[in-house]
């Protein structure tokens, strides 16, 4: 033990004598201090950055002299040979702007030069793309996330202090972190590890600024932030752009640096607006500044983002490689505003990795054991960008709360506050914490579910809920009641259920619920139960139609191996037919009545839908979410999936052990879904479903395969899985289906090019839905929408008309829905 100690010092002493650094400070010529400084030891890679304040520090892997290279966009670059033979240098700069000149360009044919320089930028495009498809390098980054002026509260809840970086204006720091990984890239294939992660005010946090998210390559035709964005050096580059030489100018390498100011021709499309710096002759990016906006980017809370990148010279390896970027927001939503800065720095290039087969698998993100344990020294050593004295001071004020609020006291405390019952609670429910202990009790009161339908009258439902949570071991154990009352039919309906989650991991999930609901024929309750009640009370159109279901239900569901996800479920059932019990309204229109709780004879209010039995159903269902990516988190796993690849849906359910043996069946389900970017012209979706029964007996219309039809224009569920006009039960069947689903979402791409039209923001939408059953026509329907619709940031709602075919019949109606 005592020689690992020793090997430990001695390493350290040598790295201290074997090493040097140079840190100070740069300011303009009006003292003014420059952040994102590009610095640097000349002819390497080896470099850093100023922070906010100008403030830098640069390690230099040998002592004796060097020259420092300091480069900033629009100012001179400067070279400063130092002498760092005694351990540590400061050297403060003073830089001066740049003149820019046009000595250098020649006109040709009164061409915009820019035009000429851009065409051998766009040749090269993919030659320099693929010169950095292999590589390793070390990756570092700072995200800091301010607020400016907080509100106290949003809708009726206190928001707190956010972690107690807030000053008396609500004003401050809202997540401040650091990250330093490893990543690795083949072919386009990116995964990282990250070797150490800090967040301020969590000493049990993991930071959520990695490489991934922001790998923004502008050689690439699109580059991804939101949705898919046009590069300005893309193919198509000169249809979406205009280009201007703005200047030239030498770098410390004595290379021509041509600045073209970059502006979208179109406002409203996805572009970038601002200026990228190109190397003469090479056609490499020397730098990039350009802007968008989050209407663009089609990201609602942010207003602007900026993306800022810096490329040196790598002698070595014959190329320029991106060194620094900065990613800047700035954002306001609900009452929220603030800006946000993500600094990221690149060394250590490898461009020459010799990755063997397993390097890149479908985990594309690790963590390292204890990565968020590092102390301060680790990180005063590592740290590339120097804290600014309010980071500083964040991180020292937070760590130091976070001790005293992980305190029993202080969390009971809190939970005190929060526990008290007041008059509100009957409306929204009642919430009892304990959190230190991680168990959470809830009661809903009557008020607050209060419903309605024809089979119960008005009904409502007292409902406990225990939650027992265990973060540090991933399991959740949950136990809830509900007991429910109907006015109309005077029948109290209880139901209890446990839950238990065994890890984050796999997440094997165990589930048993049973009781006695009213529940829709159709399980999917394409008619939810305050839309059936509205319809019911103000336009008396009852909708759903219910039967009497008393059960024992068990399942289990798991993800066996990545992306293939089973679940079992296995339940005794009793049904019974209801009729209904009450024809209350709030409107009563002369000319209709509610129909029967029937939906094969809606006028016939004696006949029983179905007939008094029990049986046992068994599902079986597998969920392969083709080319599924994941992130390992210490504490979790979390999927990503590809949309390269459709996700498919494997099923198989029977009926057994009925009280009648005509209600036994089986039936085979299939589904294959999909939503894929179309560049920068919108998403296509779709959703195809089948299956069938194998004996075609005179089952219980309760297990006939139903769809989600829509009879009141009001579209509830996704629009990929329900139809816009379909009756909801006049194709119910229990022979074979064929269902399908497509939407082309142009987010913008057309209606932004028609003058007025595209002051609305609003995304053209078209769909088309079928279905065939067996014995039936093909059913066959389409809609236009305009989606996107809104004020301001708040933009949900979707309108649209629509037009089925059936049967020699053509039926119309208008669509209303939300979107998020």
């Amino acid at each position: 033990m005592c020689n690992k100690y020793l090997i430990v010092i001695f390493q350290i002493c040598c790295s201290y004598f074997a090493s040097g650094q140079v840190f100070g400070l740069v300011v303009d010529k009006n003292n003014e201090p420059l952040p994102f400084v590009n610095i640097y030891i000349e002819e390497t890679l080896n470099g850093t950055t100023t922070n906010a304040n100008g403030e830098y520090e640069l390690v230099a892997p040998t002592k004796g002299e060097q020259v420092i290279v300091f480069k900033y966009l629009g100012y001179k670059t400067e070279k400063k040979p130092v002498d760092i033979s005694s351990g540590n240098y400061e050297l403060n700069i003073t830089m001066t702007e740049e003149g820019l000149n046009l000595d250098e360009v020649q006109i040709v044919a009164n061409e915009n030069p820019a035009n000429i320089i851009m065409r051998k930028v766009i040749s090269k495009r993919k030659e320099l793309r693929d010169k950095i498809t292999n590589y390793r390098v070390n990756f570092y980054s700072k995200g800091l996330i301010k607020i400016k002026n907080a509100p106290e509260r949003i809708l009726g809840q206190e928001l707190g202090d956010f972690g107690g970086g807030l000053d008396s204006t609500r004003t401050g720091i809202l997540y401040l972190s650091e990250t330093i990984s490893e990543v690795a890239r083949s072919n386009g294939k990116l995964k990282e590890k990250i070797l150490a992660s800090k967040v301020s005010g969590d000493d049990n946090g993991f930071s959520f600024n990695a490489a991934l998210d922001v790998d923004f390559s502008f050689y690439e035709n699109r580059v991804a932030l939101g949705s898919q964005l046009v590069s300005p050096l893309a193919d198509n580059a000169f249809s979406y752009y205009t280009y201007q030489l703005k200047g030239t100018f030498y770098d410390e390498g004595n290379r021509l640096i041509n600045q073209i100011e970059v502006t979208s021709k179109l406002a409203e499309d996805k572009t970038f607006n601002g200026t990228i710096y190109i190397v003469e002759d090479e056609w490499a990016l020397y730098a990039v500044d350009l802007k968008l906006t989050g209407k663009q980017a089609q990201i609602v809370p942010v207003d602007t983002f900026n993306i800022k990148q810096s490329f040196n010279y790598s002698k070595r390896d014959n190329m320029w490689l991106k060194v620094l970027q900065r990613f800047d927001f700035e954002y306001s939503i609900l009452g929220f505003e603030g800006a946000g800065r993500f600094t990221s720095a690149y060394k250590d290039y490898d461009l020459n990795p010799n990755f063997v087969k397993g390097d890149f698998t479908s985990e594309i993100l690790s963590f390292e054991t204890n990565a968020n344990k590092k102390d301060s020294i680790f990180w005063e050593d590592k740290r590339p960008v120097p804290l600014t004295t309010e980071e500083f001071s964040d991180y020292k004020l937070k760590d130091s709360i976070q001790i005293i609020r992980k305190t029993q006291k202080y969390l009971d405390s809190v939970d005190a506050k929060k526990n008290k019952f007041r008059l509100s609670s009957l409306l929204f429910g009642y919430t009892y914490d304990n959190t230190f202990k991680e168990k959470y009790y809830t009661i809903n009161f009557p008020v607050e579910n209060l419903l309605f339908n024809t089979v119960q009258g008005w009904h409502g439902s007292l409902a406990f809920n225990y939650l027992k949570l265990n973060k540090e071991k991933g399991n959740a154990f949950q136990f809830n009641t509900k007991v429910n009352y109907g006015l109309s039919d005077k029948r109290v309906r209880p139901t209890a259920a446990l839950y238990y989650r065994f890890n984050t991991f796999s997440r094997p999930i165990l589930r048993l619920k049973m009781g006695n609901e009213v529940r829709q024929f159709n399980n999917e309750e394409p008619i939810t139960p305050i839309g059936n009640t509205i319809t019911s009370l103000f336009f008396e159109r009852n909708f759903a139609k219910f039967y009497d279901l008393t059960f024992v239900n068990l399942s289990y569901s798991k993800e066996v191996t990545n992306g293939i996800q089973t679940n079992f479920n296995l339940a005794f059932e009793d049904r019974k037919p209801l009729f209904n019990t009450t024809d209350f309204t709030y409107v009563d229109f002369n000319d209709r009545r509610y129909t029967s709780n029937n939906p094969l004879e809606p006028e016939d209010f004696t006949t029983a839908p179905i007939n008094d039995h029990t049986i046992v159903r068994l599902a079986i269902d597998v969920r392969f979410r083709f080319g599924q990516q994941y992130i390992s988190y210490p504490d979790e796993k979390f999927n990503v999936p590809n949309e390269k690849y459709p996700t498919l849906y494997l099923g198989y359910e029977k009926g057994f052990a009925s009280s009648s043996v005509s209600n036994h069946f089986d039936q085979l389900k299939i589904r294959l879904n999909q939503s894929v970017n179309v560049a920068t012209k919108g998403t296509f979706s779709y959703n195809l479903r089948a299956g069938a029964f194998l004996n075609q007996g005179d089952i219980s219309f309760v297990d006939y395969q139903h769809f989600n039809g829509n009879e009141s224009y009001i579209t509830r569920k996704d629009y990929l899985e329900s139809f816009l006009l379909l009756p909801y039960y006049s194709f119910s069947t229990n022979q074979e289906y064929l269902e399908g689903h497509a939407e082309y979402n142009f987010k913008g791409f057309i209606l932004n090019r028609i003058p007025l039209l595209k002051k609305l923001n609003a995304h053209l939408i078209v769909s088309g839905n079928f279905l065939a059953t067996t014995n039936n026509r093909p059913y066959s329907e389409f809609g236009v929408a305009l989606g996107n619709l809104g004020i301001r940031k708040f933009r949900f709602l979707r309108v649209g008309y629509a037009q089925s075919y059936f049967n020699n019949t053509v039926e119309k109606g208008i669509n209303i829905g939300l979107m998020f």
